[in-house]
């Protein structure tokens, strides 16, 4: 009988978390992930696949443990010895990194290098994948390769540089199979609320349904490379599956900005967003990074990986499963 591969995710109750254990275990894994303590139920993104009993007894497992404990995660990891590990935890929120950057660094940077450790100090057979992201780029100006010069614009980018560089040191120093998914923004109806697009697509709803009155935004000039969460999980298992470890920009090619975003949210439910959207410094970084747009050619070349859902189709994606919830509620 040929065992499963087995795979560990770091932040598997997030958005990317639960597309990707939903992946694999289509693929016959079995997947290990690793969930903070709290004092509220916090996995709500799983909970279809966890409450399904033959699902959590034979290939899905949920272990306590967090990026701030390098001591949990080795024993973590010689319990469950993974074939692949994902690490997708952080604090991810750019404008929130503004006000806890000490906890950004410490679970974006130094979580990965407490992961990097234990799993060199392990020294087994083991593939790893480093959730790199497109604010490192920052200011440079767009299309963004995986060769553009890292500039970038807030303590959250700063923190994913130094730890897309930490995991470039492993690599070679230690020979260790890592890659660093540089995946620009990926949305779903799993995004959290206080992320623009959910923001944006949830309000549009409420509002048709009579439930809400206006949307407060930020910055509406702000343009950003839109591409769907659960064809990016795709692509950071494939990275993983080639035989050399390298990192790859993840991207749909495109830009549009905030303003495009909302026009496309509420027009979609027969709104003029004029009339309800209202602009306002309170959202503003002190810090903008104006404009990213990837180029996913070599992903597309090595891995075989292409977007097949581009902006206007996710926009509708995400407006629309806001309305079935808003209309299933009542």
């Amino acid at each position: 009988m040929v065992s499963r591969k087995s795979a560990l995710i770091i932040g598997i109750t997030g958005q990317d978390g639960s597309y990707l254990t939903e992946l694999l275990l289509q693929k016959g894994y079995v997947v290990h992930g690793l969930i903070r303590r709290s004092s509220s139920f916090n996995t709500g993104r799983i909970d279809h696949l966890y409450q399904d009993d033959s699902i959590r007894d034979q290939g899905l497992f949920l272990h306590y443990g967090d990026l701030l404990d390098g001591s949990a995660l080795q024993n973590l990891l010689l319990s469950t010895q993974p074939s692949e590990i994902y690490n997708l935890g952080a604090q991810s929120h750019v404008k929130v990194s503004f006000e806890i950057p000490e906890y950004t660094t410490d679970t974006v940077y130094m979580g990965t290098l407490r992961l990097l450790e234990a799993c060199r100090q392990l020294d087994y057979d083991m593939k790893i994948y480093q959730a790199s992201s497109s604010e490192m780029f920052g200011s440079s100006p767009p299309p963004q390769t995986e060769l553009t010069v890292l500039r970038p614009r807030s303590p959250y980018g700063i923190a994913k540089v130094a730890a897309y560089h930490l995991t470039r040191l492993y690599r070679h120093a230690y020979q260790m199979h890592i890659c660093n998914g540089i995946l620009f923004n990926h949305e779903s109806p799993r995004r959290g609320e206080t992320f623009v697009t959910r923001k944006v697509c949830k309000a549009a709803a409420r509002i048709k349904c009579g439930l809400q009155k206006k949307l407060i935004l930020g910055n509406l000039d702000a343009v950003r490379d839109w591409g769907y969460a659960k064809e990016y999980v795709e692509a950071m298992w494939l990275m993983l599956q080639h035989l050399t470890p390298d990192d790859y920009v993840i991207a749909t090619g495109e830009m549009h900005s905030v303003r495009e975003l909302v026009q496309e949210a509420f027009t979609y439910v027969g709104l003029n967003w004029r009339d309800y959207v209202v602009e306002s410094g309170l959202y503003k970084r002190p810090a903008e990074v104006d404009a990213l747009r990837g180029n996913a050619s070599k992903a597309a070349r090595v891995l075989g990986w292409e977007p097949q859902t581009k902006f206007r189709q996710l926009v509708h994606l995400m407006v629309e499963a806001e309305l079935e919830v808003l209309h299933s509620h009542g």
